[in-house]
């Protein structure tokens, strides 16, 4: 047995007592290193460019509001015109109505009134009965004059197809040609409205006498119109 232990050198303490230092070519050890951003240009282009479509976007979403706004507004415009034309419409229809609701009326008085007046011209001077036939006529004429009739006479006048219906004509050189010469019935209007023609004789140039001589003076024929 020996009774001696090896004692280890002093350079051989150190290298166990402390570890070896990694040199740079040593595998397997990472060094971390800040590096500055890379792509920042970039990325604030992008958000650029973001932007703009975001606002393009909006843009046009404002302009495609406004349009149907404008739109919205044309249409209500045109539904008030067209609401306040039929009020008018129907305004103007209604006054029409009441202004001409007695037509019916006055045209069955009508040949009331024609009877009458051919009666006092046939009736003889002085015939009692005139008195009567005259305040009836009159009575009648007040009626129809408050519901807006009128009578109009077309003795003496110029022919006029919008107001005259011509029965017949006459042939006399005592009227104009064309002259309205006898009356049957007056032209009767309701609230300015034509509602019967006057009918009437026209008169006519007389006609040569036989043989190339002048036509007879005064002399008078009828014949159809």
């Amino acid at each position: 047995m020996s009774g001696t232990s090896e004692k280890s050198s002093p350079g051989e303490d150190m290298g166990a007592a402390a570890p070896a230092e990694a040199g740079p070519g040593d595998a397997g050890v990472e060094v971390p290193v800040e590096t500055a951003p890379e792509g920042a240009p970039d990325g604030e282009a992008g958000e650029l460019a973001s932007l703009r479509a975001q606002l393009e976007l909006s843009q046009q979403l404002a302009r495609g509001t406004m349009e149907r706004l404008r739109e919205e507004h044309e249409r209500v415009l045109r539904a008030a015109a067209d609401l306040d034309n039929y009020k008018k419409r129907a305004a103007k229809e209604k006054e029409e109505l009441q202004r001409f609701a007695a037509e019916r009326l006055v045209k069955d008085l009508l040949p009331a009134v024609d009877n009458l007046e051919r009666a006092l011209r046939a009736a003889p001077e002085g015939e009692p009965l005139t008195g009567g036939v005259r305040m009836v006529l009159k009575l009648l004429e007040g009626a129809l004059s408050r519901h807006g009739a009128e009578g109009q006479s077309a003795l003496g006048k110029p022919f006029d197809p919008r107001l005259h219906e011509a029965l017949m004509r006459v042939e006399t050189a005592n009227a104009p040609p064309g002259t309205v010469v006898e009356e049957h019935g007056r032209a009767w209007t309701l609230s300015g409205r034509l509602v019967r023609p006057a009918m009437v004789a026209v008169a006519a140039a007389p006609a040569a006498a036989p043989g190339g001589g002048a036509p007879g003076g005064g002399t008078e024929g009828t014949e159809p119109a």
